[in-house]
């Protein structure tokens, strides 16, 4: 590519010089020579920071066949993380190290996918200011973002929108039109069914599918770094818990996507609740809340332009009577359950692509958490021994040092944790031994070499 460039553009500077010898006799060849020296260095100068990014690994566009992910024609199972803010930290370039901090750190522990916000919807450092208003500073932002996951051989999950508040979410789409004087309701959930706001979504999902990054050069939709778009960040619909208000707006938003971007896979960002029309909605729902949240797992996850299921693990929040074993002897339940579900039924790859436990608990100890995590990563794994749907597992959340005000209470520093580090490394390995990676990647080749 490098030498195309080079070629194309002294082709041009013979051409430009000829001209201004042949019509200006001595003194223009001179100045046309200076001219063409200053357009060369300003051509040269816009590639510059395109051509550092041109570097990393070559990329494929992962695919899924039947209840698996694959990649190169191989099987890929996922070992990855949540750092949410990404792009938030990438605005500012001087906070921009520790995005490619973390980004390094991820890929050094041979984790594949990142899972981050591609929205920030009013507000602070808004990417979307208002309906169909963009901050360029903020899509640059997310660019780089990209363009470093890009060298440094992550792939990310892309979420287009939340449900919560933080970050703009639905809240602020009905803000928007309640202001504007076309929203038909002030119901945060009439962003489901409101004709105005679907608008305003779908000329935000088009704006950002399209989008070419300024750094690489490549549109969003055409990128194999992007592993999948994830429509909507744990999405309830509560106002009506029957699920036809949400399935409709999946239905017609997953549709959409897919007219724009054929290259990518797409999943919803459920949270694995079984709906009111689901036998399991008694048997393996946390409680009986779950099935009132106008969310369905078998039925959201069955729509056709899904391409695989997503399912989040927050066993402390579910409940609060139960002791730690309990919770992880549920845990162990909910995970075997959907990949039932996704083997037998969906025939689609499931990703767990939340999964965490509060350091707020009153018996918390780090122990805890460690013990959570590997019963996590040995379902996964057994699940991929079988060549089964259980496709991976994201932990929430990873960020770096000096980043307090980005933490919650499930965040961690990775390397702060040595047993949630190792046991991180060594699941890595275990995944990568199962896809044959191993001898091809450099990395992983020196990172499980002592971890046979």
């Amino acid at each position: 590519m490098k030498k195309d460039l080079r070629s194309h553009w002294s082709l041009r500077f013979l051409i430009i010089y000829r001209k201004m010898v042949t019509r200006n006799g001595m003194l223009y060849p001179i100045l046309g020579f200076a001219s063409c020296v200053a357009f060369l260095y300003m051509s040269f100068g816009d590639l510059k920071l395109s051509a550092s990014f041109t570097k990393g690994p070559r990329f494929s566009f992962v695919e899924r066949n039947g209840t698996q992910f694959f990649l190169n024609g191989k099987p890929l199972y996922v070992n990855g993380w949540n750092s949410y803010w990404l792009m938030a930290h990438s605005v500012d370039e001087s906070s921009r190290p520790k995005v490619s901090a973390m980004l390094q750190a991820g890929a050094k522990m041979g984790l594949t996918v990142c899972r981050t916000w591609a929205f920030n919807d009013g507000g602070y450092n808004a990417l979307q200011i208002s309906p169909g208003q963009f901050d360029e500073r903020v899509f640059k932002a997310l660019d780089y973002v990209i363009a470093e996951a890009r060298q440094q051989g992550i792939r990310l999950l892309l979420s287009l929108v939340n449900n919560l508040q933080p970050y703009g979410g639905k809240t602020q789409y009905v803000n928007w039109a309640w202001q504007e004087g076309v929203g038909l309701s002030s119901s945060n959930d009439s962003f489901f069914f409101d004709p105005s706001i679907r608008k305003y979504f779908k000329n935000y999902v088009l704006t950002v599918l399209t989008r070419k990054n300024t750094i690489t050069g490549i549109q969003y939709r055409n990128d194999p770094t992007i592993f999948a778009w994830e429509l909507i960040n744990e999405p309830r619909c509560m106002t009506d818990p029957s699920g036809d208000t949400l399935q409709d707006w999946l239905e017609e938003m997953s549709a959409f996507i897919k007219s724009i971007d054929k290259n990518h896979l797409l999943t919803i960002g459920l949270e694995g609740f079984y709906g009111p029309s689901s036998p399991k909605k008694a048997t393996v729902n946390p409680e009986q809340w779950a099935s009132a949240l106008g969310a369905d797992f078998m039925r959201n996850s069955n729509i056709t332009n899904v391409d695989f299921a997503s399912v989040h693990i927050y066993p402390d929040q579910w409940f609060h009577g139960l002791g730690f074993e309990e919770k992880r002897n549920y845990v162990s339940k909910w995970m075997h359950s959907h990949i039932e579900d996704c083997d037998k039924e969906l025939k689609k790859p499931v990703m767990f692509t939340e999964y965490g436990l509060s350091d707020q608990n009153k018996d918390f100890q780090l122990s805890q958490r460690e013990q959570l995590y590997r019963t996590i990563q040995d379902i996964i794994y057994k699940s991929a021994k079988k060549k089964g749907s259980g496709a991976g597992a994201l932990v929430w959340q990873f960020f770096v040092e000096g980043m307090q005000e980005y933490s919650d209470d499930f965040g961690m520093v990775p390397w702060q944790s040595p047993p949630i580090y190792k046991l991180t490394i060594e699941h890595s390995c275990k995944l990568a031994r199962i896809q044959g990676l191993i001898q091809e990647n450099g990395n992983l080749k020196q990172l499980c070499s002592k971890r046979k």
